[in-house]
């Protein structure tokens, strides 16, 4: 053997630190034998029993050493077992070892010493009077289709056959080919009884008399609506994914198998399309326009949608994908989606996917590419849950939040008379509405439901009894960038007692990205835009200013150079919000022209974006969460607004701390939805022994690009320790096809457990291009076995 030890990890990759370890004690154990901590070689196995099964959620759990999260655990394959391989310090003399959700331990988080905080708080919006949700004049008729629990296999999915079930809904007397929608679900239990609420997640297809679970027909309401309005609805089963997708069958946690799954729906409704799929219902010949598409995901089926969006857009002859609304989704390996209008759903008040780590979909689609002809949009719905979307899931499982988080939160809980919840009906109708409103407007053309996803004023909307706030991105055509706010800008300068940083993720998440973090919280489910996600744990996360006074102080942008004209754009945008300290603070915003002129206002009267939001739960509320403030052109009257030259953004109170991002010049639109042609990147399998020093892995592009391609790739750590979990910055040259990433090994001098060990190694965060095959594994052969 040859010993390979180095005090520090050097090289391309900044590691988040391999602790130099104290010499691992004997093997520990709680009294009752529910844990035990067993030193591996540089680390810990940390193992939890359970009483019971874990409940199936979309969030994945996690072990706490002491109260602190240590990281996303291997789960058994009966939910009752618990695995991490740590490096952490924390484990060596545990006190605790406890189940933890997205960082918070249940039961162990105080209510806020907040009051309980009323509707009212949160601003009304500008109120919405179309009425997407209403019947169209068409009939509906099903058109059904089921071919069993086992009768596809995907990639994505190893060894598990997959069911090919899905509830159609088909307007009656529509002429010609209609535009189709395809719903996908999340994961709760694939197996039920639903007389005596027994329920199973360990098996697929189900035994012992139990049925699947009919998670599909959960949107039955958005469906017959839209199908009423001339759509071909079609709702897919997913439940043998989500009964696998945390075990090893599946390392991103379904994300490409799901994406999978609705391709291979698209490919039969083709045939079905062609008259050439037996057993597909005749009504479907001839009936379905499959160059204009539209994607529904709710949860890890949101992660999905996105994923399928990317999978067509590789296809020699893809089919016409032209909206993607992900709804209170998970986001665990930070792909970007450009070209195609998106919106993405968060509810305040999830209790599963408390993190709103979904937000990562529209954060790290903004600048992918400088020609995006699409549409990005976050919308925040004050009041609503996780589960209240489905209605299957609402009737077995229930409120999300009561059962997760509080009933008595101040903010969320449904016990609380007069705070933000919506009811079951008003979620629900609030749900409606969206669903139709994106697909008619991005598919049927209908404009007039712009407002709900990208209004002209304000920062929030209000449909029916839920008010949505607002964080948007209007296609490249549309917008004029002064500042992306990303990074330090020449254009950008700061005077007096103001301090203008950039930052990047919480809790020094991503060092290698050379900014500091926009806050030290370890609160994850707070920052929705800067929460490390599991996959890319320490990929940089959503750069931007973070901008503190204490005694006044002034930003000035300039506009670029001969783009002074900004008179044909619908506002002055910005997105902001009051820092971790959640102190309300004020900016005024100042426009300057060719002459001298100016004139000003301030953001408190365009919005309500630097007000904090209802506060609750300490670990979860208040959501630190950027909205798109408005200031629109045609109210600039003191000005010449064919000649505007310097944005000024001046301090408006005495002391403060605020957020910002994205100060444009910008015009509402759906934009050109259609699959994107940047090129995909993907990443290989490698294999290198444990005392080689180093691995290397390839990332490529399917082909050159007339940009430099940027990417981050995150190490992840596994059964042992021969890699430290940690991410780096990945270049491809213009004209080129691949560059090679260096991952430093950690040699041992013991025999390990297994003789190959793998390492996941995930692709995240692109630009000018998008991730295909993100996921690959570094095996590291042992050499002393």
């Amino acid at each position: 053997m040859r010993k390979h030890w180095r005090p520090a990890i050097t090289g391309a990759i900044l590691a988040l630190g391999l602790a130099l370890l104290p010499t691992p004690p004997a093997s520990a154990a709680s009294a009752d034998g529910s844990w035990s901590v067993t030193p591996v070689d540089g680390g810990y196995r940390i193992t939890l029993t359970l009483d019971k099964r874990l409940p199936a959620r979309d969030a994945s759990p996690e072990l706490a050493v002491d109260g602190r999260s240590l990281g996303e655990a291997q789960e058994s394959r009966d939910g009752r077992t618990l695995t991490l391989v740590t490096t952490d310090p924390a484990a060596a003399h545990p006190s605790s070892v406890r189940v933890a959700w997205q960082g918070v331990v249940p039961g162990t988080t105080p209510r806020s010493a907040t009051a309980p905080t009323a509707a009212t708080d949160v601003p009304a919006g500008t109120p919405i009077t179309s009425a997407p949700e209403a019947a169209g004049h068409y009939g509906v008729t099903r058109a059904d289709y089921d071919f069993g629990d086992t009768a596809l296999q995907l990639s994505g999915l190893t060894g598990v056959p997959v069911e090919e079930r899905a509830a159609v809904w088909v307007p009656v007397g529509a002429s010609g080919k209609r535009p189709v929608v395809v719903f996908l679900h999340g994961r709760e239990d694939a197996c039920y009884d639903p007389d005596s609420g027994t329920l199973d997640n360990a098996n697929w297809p189900c035994v012992n008399g139990l049925e699947p679970m009919p998670s599909y027909l959960g949107y039955a309401r958005s469906a017959e609506v839209l199908a009423s309005q001339g759509y071909v609805v079609v709702s897919v089963s997913a439940n043998a994914i989500g009964a696998f997708d945390q075990t090893t069958a599946s390392p991103d946690r379904g994300g490409l198998a799901r994406g999978q799954l609705v391709m291979a729906h698209l490919d039969l409704l083709a045939k079905a399309d062609a008259g050439t799929a037996a057993g597909m219902s005749p009504v479907l010949k001839g009936k379905l326009d499959l160059g204009n598409v539209g994607l529904m995901g709710h949860s890890r089926g949101g992660d999905g949608v996105v994923r399928a969006a990317l999978l067509n857009a590789a296809r020699p002859t893809p089919y016409g994908i032209r909206g993607v609304l992900p709804i209170a989704p998970i986001d665990r390996t930070r792909p970007a989606l450009t070209d195609v209008p998106m919106a993405v759903l968060l509810p305040y008040c999830d209790g599963d996917v408390s993190n709103q780590e979904g937000q990562h979909f529209f954060e790290d689609s903004r600048y992918t590419s400088g020609t995006d002809s699409a549409l990005k949009a976050s919308l925040l719905m004050m009041g609503a849950n996780h589960n209240y979307f489905n209605s299957v899931w609402t009737q077995v499982y229930g409120d999300d939040w009561d059962v997760y988080v509080d009933p008595g939160d101040p903010a969320c809980g449904s016990s609380v008379a007069g705070n933000t919840r919506l009811t079951v009906d008003e979620q629900r109708a609030a749900g409606v509405a969206y669903t139709a409103a994106f697909f008619r407007m991005t598919l049927g053309r209908e404009s007039a439901f712009l407002p709900m996803f990208q209004s002209g004023s304000g920062s929030a909307v209000q449909v029916g009894a839920a008010t949505v706030l607002q964080a948007t991105q209007s296609p490249a055509a549309q917008r004029l960038d002064v500042a992306p706010l990303q990074a330090a800008a020449g254009n950008v300068a700061f005077s007096g007692k103001v301090l203008g940083q950039y930052c990047a993720s919480i809790a020094g998440a991503s060092p290698q990205s050379g900014l500091p973090s926009c806050s030290d919280s370890t609160a994850t489910s707070r920052f929705p835009s800067f929460t490390p996600v599991t996959h890319t744990t320490n990929v940089p996360a959503t750069p931007m200013l973070h901008l503190t006074w204490a005694n006044g102080g002034q930003m000035t942008a300039a506009l670029p150079s001969g783009r002074y004209d900004v008179s044909r754009y619908g506002a002055l945008t910005l997105r902001a919000a009051p820092d971790a300290g959640n102190i309300a603070a004020d900016l005024q915003l100042t426009v300057v022209d060719g002459a001298g002129r100016t004139q000003s206002t301030t953001v408190s009267a365009l919005s309500d974006a630097l007000s904090p939001l209802p506060a609750g739960n300490q670990d979860l509320l208040p959501k630190t969460w950027l909205r798109t403030v408005r200031w629109p052109v045609a109210a600039m009257t003191l000005v010449d607004t064919t000649d505007i030259r310097q944005i000024r953004i001046t301090t408006a109170t005495a002391t403060g701390g605020v957020l910002l991002s994205d100060l444009a010049f910008t015009t509402p639109s759906v934009g050109t939805g259609a699959p994107t042609k940047l090129p995909q990147l993907s990443v290989t399998d490698t294999t290198a022994d444990e005392d080689a020093g180093n691995a290397t892995v390839a990332v490529r592009l399917s082909k050159a690009s007339s940009l430099p391609v940027t990417v981050h790739l995150q190490a992840r750590t596994g059964a042992g320790t021969h890699i430290t979990a940690a991410a780096q910055k990945v270049t491809i040259p213009a004209g080129q096809t691949t560059a090679t990433v260096t991952i430093p090994i950690q040699d041992n001098s013991t025999v390990d457990a297994s003789a190959d060990t793998p390492y996941q190694v995930v692709l995240g965060y692109p630009t000018n291009a998008v991730t295909g095959k993100n996921t690959a594994y570094v095996t590291i052969h042992d050499d002393e076995a």
